[in-house]
């Protein structure tokens, strides 16, 4: 439980603003949760809305003061690079299309930056973000939480040590319902977005949820996809978007997998499954249970391993809080990453290296979730064919 004890919470906060994630919004509360748990930050600043009232109500709600609760965001970045006490990282929680004008004037402002995904709407857009973070030197964090998991971690490991041998299948799925009817036309704030290729981009289901399971078929498995083939799918009448995404992978080295995603699949609600198999042994883990891993040497039983019980290791551990036998989940998951992300923000800040065990999402894995969106809109577009990434 290294979380519980960590000496760098008591240092001094990383001072913190926000981009999106006023009034109505789900996952700007989440990333103000995540931010809090450990102590690591202080939510000082925001531009939360697209409208300037709206914005100026949201900050008045969450209680920032008067002169630092903006009206836009190109006003809060001037003012607060400037400011002797300005924020050392803004954390963007817009809808997709507003990602990369956002990340672009803090890290040319000179601020480190924690971005929902998917990074950016476009290849071009991406690579240009991945360009300015290593000609500024700053952190760059992309919110793939899942990847913050502790038996994720635990898999990670696993997978690199050896003890599935060599890898030769990863399967991901992210099955729900809630866009199983034509919800964007009732004015649901949240579908009416992410069903919109003006603010959503060129992938519905598959940039919401299927750069997630993406994300983390790679991250445990240490594959980089060499090619795909997509079957895209608008299953309700007259959405834009697709709703259904069902992907082939080819990785580089051989081995194969496959992703499915889905946000029309009736009975799930947030069903992300991840399966590794290698020559020696295979490992499936569920986010609905998302303490415990299944692991399966080859001619043996299977074996579970429970988060921070028998069999789970120091990766797993660094990033637990409480004794095994109490739930962790999605908020804690999520609060890992941030709180990976202040010891890397810290550690620039007093001129020192990272430490080697901080992980986390960066540009590149952001880069690399747009480079499949587009991959698969582009398979799927031509008929469904092998489309290099």
């Amino acid at each position: 439980m290294a979380i519980e004890g960590r000496s760098d919470a008591a240092s001094k906060r990383i001072r913190l603003g926000m981009v999106g994630g006023g009034q109505g919004a789900f996952i700007g509360a989440v990333h103000r949760l995540a931010a809090r748990m450990d102590d690591q930050y202080e939510f000082v600043a925001g531009a939360l809305a697209s409208t300037p009232e709206k914005s100026m109500a949201s900050g008045n709600d969450l209680g920032l003061a008067a002169d630092r609760n903006y009206r836009d965001f190109v006003s809060m970045a001037a003012a607060e690079m400037h400011r002797p006490d300005g924020i050392e990282a803004v954390s963007i929680v817009t809808p997709n299309h507003m990602h990369f004008p956002v990340a672009k004037t803090f890290l040319e402002a000179g601020i480190n930056v924690i971005c929902d995904k998917p990074l950016t709407n476009t290849v071009a857009e991406a690579e240009e973000l991945a360009r300015l973070v290593k000609a500024k030197s700053l952190v760059f964090v992309v919110t793939y939480n899942y990847s913050g998991y502790p038996m994720i971690r635990q898999a990670r490991e696993m997978v690199k040590a050896g003890e599935l041998g060599d890898i030769r299948l990863v399967h991901g799925e992210y099955p729900q319902d809630w866009l199983t009817t034509p919800l964007e036309a009732t004015g649901q704030k949240q579908a009416g977005w992410r069903t919109d290729p003006a603010r959503s981009g060129v992938g519905g289901c598959v940039g919401d949820i299927g750069t997630h399971t993406y994300q983390l078929a790679c991250y445990v498995s240490g594959l980089e996809l060499e090619s795909l083939l997509a079957d895209l799918t608008s299953f309700v009448p007259g959405r834009k978007l697709d709703d259904d995404a069902q992907v082939m992978l080819r990785f580089k080295g051989g081995a194969k997998g496959g992703i499915w995603a889905s946000q029309v699949a009736v009975g799930h609600e947030n069903g992300l499954k991840l399966r590794v198999y290698g020559t020696k042994g295979g490992l499936e883990w569920v986010q609905a249970d998302p303490n415990y891993l299944w692991f399966t040497p080859y001619g043996e039983p299977r074996r579970l391993i429970t988060r921070g019980g028998a069999g789970s290791g120091a990766a797993a551990g660094r990033v637990t809080r409480v004794p095994p036998g109490h739930p962790e989940g999605y908020l804690e998951g999520f609060a890992n990453i941030y709180t990976e992300a202040a010891r890397a923000i810290r550690a620039r800040r007093d001129g020192k290296p990272e430490d080697a065990e901080v992980v986390y999402p960066g540009v590149h894995d952001g880069l690399k979730g747009v480079r499949f969106v587009e991959a698969c809109v582009k398979s799927s577009s031509s008929g469904g064919t092998w489309v290099k990434v």
